[in-house]
């Protein structure tokens, strides 16, 4: 080949001296030999492209007839069996050009008898670069060597979250866009921790190592006198750091949802609520043995129980459903009476008052309380008001229609007293009612700051800070002498900086987060997840924690618990503590599971913790979840702390299953459905193990 060959006549002889990759297992390249070109990575052949003339020969490289696809080769099968041999020395690119040599390309060949030596094709050290910076090859690349290293496979029971694990495909992220959600830790947060109105701050006694003490350390310091803080300081001190650990005393099965689930403000008595419209109540006065005490039914019950609340004194139970009626059930065991009906709907009007035998409802309920002094009952419904109910008059007192959407959740501001009420909306608002100030039907202020619905609002009991939770997946706090007032906010249009997802089917994005720019909370709290249901947040207790925390569920199977400055406190794993704690029954598995739209294997094991509750009394929060295969059962789970231990010596055993009686049940521990994860996953491994074929081999026999 002389060394003046134009550039698309060397092209043509690459191309129809390339062989076909189907009749040779191995192609070689090598350049050297060839008397190839060699050219710098600046000289692109790209950038020297001319259009051919008609009668070029270089038409063919780029026929699509079937011949031509024919010798099409797809670069995940060849590249197994192609080997390139790329060799450079030291001489000049003009070297190298003038000792161009005609290798294999002599017409006048005679023929000969053995094979053919295989041909050679000259690859340029530019072309060899690009080729390696194709994105779809560095793909190819990642994913093979994700194999060799033997990544396993994702479980079915695994939710897939969007992460694809090491080594896999993924879509290219744009640069990294700062948050848009309020600094963390929260500097107001510090100021409250340091205040003392929020537990007490302790300091670090190991001034080397710059830890804190421990319970042990705590606890002979405290006997020693060796710190001079008072006797009632220190014991706060210990008491609010026993944080309960994700392992499980107790794992109570229900075979519906649970929604709800609270000891009392004795911590004598806890009550969870199902979706089979029935209230189960335990006597916790020993917070680590619960005694089964009684059960309360809904009767006509619409979807589920929403809601329940208990009186100051304990004696009566009120429980609602999406129905204008609240029951009201006594707690005595020995009372076997049934439930007095409550119907919010009669407000005083002649004739209107009726019995209640389940059928038209005007309005649902999704949330109630009983006031301080126990003689009336606040509700939240679907018509976007507020109610509150006499005891004594039989009949709603007031009404106040005061927001553009379902009220989710209701509370009082003060235990001591029925004056103060907030609300929370999916309009977003969280507002405050005077009752003393409302000839004119109007709030006497709104807390602006969600840009979605409420889910929950939870007071601290002390007249000024509230609590809430929001479907813009954030907790917020707040302070009653910092509510914007009515004139103001009524000129805000609250709808522009919300998007109305629909937080039952759809996954929510940061990226669609938008600071609210009236947003006048304390401290936002994030890391939950508040998605298929109205998850709830509480204040803790200031007899066990000295209310040092803030607390919520979430629907990825976790509880949530923030230090006031909206740094993480503790986690407790519910999905971990039950996972596979009972046997899986296909017979009773919906058709149709609750899940967020898109989720992989929606028939898995999952648990969304729907409300959570911690003892007044003791280091023990109760967790009240869907939880189960397809989450389509209920649990409540006992969590206490113990040092993040495996295992105790007290009796119940840590991890006993118990059905909602609270009796041993030898069903909840049968497997031989299902092997254990382990097992399962180990099963899956081998089944699933990649199988490289040999060049010849087509049939699957490798290793």
């Amino acid at each position: 080949m002389s060394s003046n060959m134009s550039s698309d006549e060397r092209t043509a002889a690459v191309h129809n001296d390339s062989p076909d990759p189907s009749s040779h297992a191995t192609n070689i390249y090598d350049i050297e030999d060839a008397g190839g070109e060699s050219f710098d990575e600046e000289d692109d052949d790209d950038m020297d492209f001319e259009p051919m003339a008609d009668d070029s020969e270089d038409l063919d490289f780029f026929d699509t007839t079937d011949e031509a696809e024919a010798e099409f080769h797809d670069a995940d099968d060849g590249l197994s069996g192609v080997e390139i041999n790329f060799s450079m020395d030291d001489r000049e690119d003009d070297e190298l050009d003038g000792n161009e040599t005609e290798t294999g390309t002599d017409t006048n060949q005679p023929a000969a008898t053995t094979p053919a030596p295989r041909p050679l094709v000259q690859v340029t050290r530019s072309q060899i670069l690009r080729l390696f910076g194709q994105h779809g090859l560095q793909d190819l690349f990642r994913t093979h060597h994700a194999n060799a290293l033997g990544n396993p496979p994702l479980d079915d029971d695994e939710e897939d979250d969007g992460y694809t694990g090491r080594g896999s495909r993924r879509r290219r992220q744009g640069r990294p866009v700062p948050s848009r959600y309020p600094p963390i830790p929260s500097e107001e947060g510090r100021r409250l921790m340091s205040s003392g109105t929020f537990g007490e701050t302790g300091f670090y006694e190991d001034k080397l190592r710059k830890r804190k003490d421990r319970l042990a350390r705590r606890l002979i310091y405290r006997e020693l006198g060796v710190n001079q803080d008072p006797p009632a300081r220190a014991n706060k001190l210990i008491s609010q750091g026993l944080i309960p650990s994700s392992n499980a005393d107790t794992i109570i099965h229900y075979n519906a949802r649970c929604y709800s689930g609270q000891f009392s403000d004795d911590g004598n008595f806890f009550f969870c609520c199902g979706q089979d419209f029935k209230v189960r109540m335990y006597d916790t006065s020993n917070p680590y043995k619960w005694k089964y005490y009684k059960t309360a039914e809904y009767p006509y019950g619409q979807w589920t129980i929403t809601d329940a609340s208990l009186s100051p004194d304990n004696r009566f139970l009120a429980y609602s459903s999406i129905r204008s009626v609240v029951f009201l059930a006594p707690t005595d065991p020995t009372l076997s009476a049934d439930p007095i009906a409550l119907d919010f709907a009669y407000l005083g009007q002649a004739g209107r008052r009726r019995q209640f035998t389940g059928g038209y409802s005007h309005f649902g309920i999704w949330s109630i309380r009983f006031s301080g002094d126990g003689r009336e009952v606040v509700a939240g419904t679907s018509d976007h008001s507020v109610y509150v109910y006499d005891i004594e008059a039989k009949q709603s007192i007031l009404r106040i229609p005061g927001h553009n959407d379902d009220v989710n959740a209701v509370c009082f501001g003060d235990n001591s007293s029925p004056h103060i009420l907030y609300s929370g909306s999916d309009d977003t608002l969280i507002k405050v009612w005077d009752r003393r100030s409302m000839g004119d039907s109007r709030e006497a202020g709104v807390f602006l700051g969600h840009t979605e619905g409420l889910t929950y609002v939870d007071s601290k009991g002390d007249g000024r800070y509230v609590l809430s939770n929001g479907k813009d997946q954030t907790m917020k706090l707040w302070d009653l002498r910092k509510m914007m007032p009515t004139e103001k906010a009524s000129k805000i249009d609250v709808n522009r900086y919300s998007t109305g997802f629909d937080y039952r089917f759809m996954p929510y994005s940061e990226a669609d987060y938008e600071p609210h720019p009236y947003d006048c909370s304390l401290v936002t709290f994030r890391g939950h997840r508040v998605l298929k249901t109205l998850i709830r947040c509480h204040f803790s207790p200031p007899g066990s924690t000295d209310s040092r925390y803030v607390y919520s569920g979430s629907e990825d199977g976790c509880i949530y618990i923030y230090n006031m400055d909206a740094t993480l406190a503790g986690k407790i794993d519910v999905n971990r503590a039950t996972h596979h704690s009972r046997p899986r029954d296909d017979s009773s598995m919906h058709p149709h599971p609750y899940s967020i739209r898109g989720s992989r294997n929606p028939e898995a094991w999952k648990t969304c913790v729907r409300d959570a509750s911690w003892h007044p009394n003791a280091p023990v929060v109760a967790a009240t979840s869907w939880n189960g295969w397809g989450m389509q059962t209920g649990t409540c789970t006992t969590h206490s702390w113990n040092d993040d231990a495996d295992d105790d010596e007290g009796e119940p055993k840590m991890g006993s299953r118990v059905n909602q009686l609270l009796e041993e049940d030898a069903s909840l521990y049968d497997h031989s459905q299902r092997g254990g994860r382990t097992s399962q996953f180990r099963s899956r491994l081998r089944s699933q193990r990649v199988q490289p074929l040999g060049d010849d081999d087509d049939d699957g026999d490798g290793w």
